[in-house]
């Protein structure tokens, strides 16, 4: 096996379409998305980088070629050197990277959370499923044309409406970011507040 710190070297010389990304922190590299699979399988089996520390996405907003963007990052658990690889989903409508599961079986969650929050299809994922919305939720939130205040749409569980007399939800939790500032309270005990109180807003004038 080669040390962690010769793995963009020899990447880019197996795979030429392989560049360097600008990265603040850890070494990062951009791969075609077709050659995403056999780069991953060779970080992992000859550079040692044997732990997916997380999978997420980029969505860079409509109009912009390529929308969106795969992040994935790579620790060396023997070698204590991470590596971030980034590729672009090739379409900008129907977005789509290949599974990994087969390299890493904890992608399982990691690409079903994508899925969720982006809209971005694994193939080849065993269960390709929601992990946070429920079935049939028409909207993927952490696209950028998703607002801060959530979008409110109708509960799908009868027991949940009888139980709160909610029919609908500004999902996922309205409001987000949350913060709670400096000197206002103790923050270890603090409720954080929504940055965007529209949505509470518009609901206490209602009732």
């Amino acid at each position: 096996m080669s040390a962690p710190a010769d793995a963009t070297t020899a990447l880019k010389a197996r795979f030429p379409q392989v560049t360097d990304r600008a990265s603040l922190d850890h070494p990062a590299v951009n791969v075609p998305i077709a050659d995403l699979p056999a780069v991953l399988r060779s970080l992992r089996d000859e550079f040692t980088f044997d732990l997916l520390t997380d999978v997420t996405a980029i969505d860079w907003a409509e109009g912009a070629s390529p929308r969106f963007t795969m992040v994935y990052h790579l620790l060396s658990t023997s070698g204590h050197a991470y590596l971030r690889v980034a590729a672009n989903c090739a379409s900008d409508t129907a977005p789509e990277a290949p599974s990994v599961v087969n390299l890493w079986p904890g992608a399982n969650w990691h690409e079903r959370e994508v899925y969720d929050m982006f809209g971005i299809k694994f193939a080849g994922h065993p269960d390709l499923r929601r992990i946070l919305m429920w079935d049939g939720y028409p909207h993927f939130p952490l696209r950028k044309e998703f607002p801060l205040a959530g979008i409110e749409t109708p509960l799908p569980d009868p027991d949940i409406v009888a139980e709160t007399g909610a029919k609908a939800i500004a999902a996922p939790m309205a409001g987000g970011p949350f913060v709670a500032s400096p000197g206002e309270m103790n923050l270890t005990d603090a409720e954080p507040r929504a940055k965007d109180e529209s949505w509470n807003e518009r609901r206490e004038k209602t009732e």
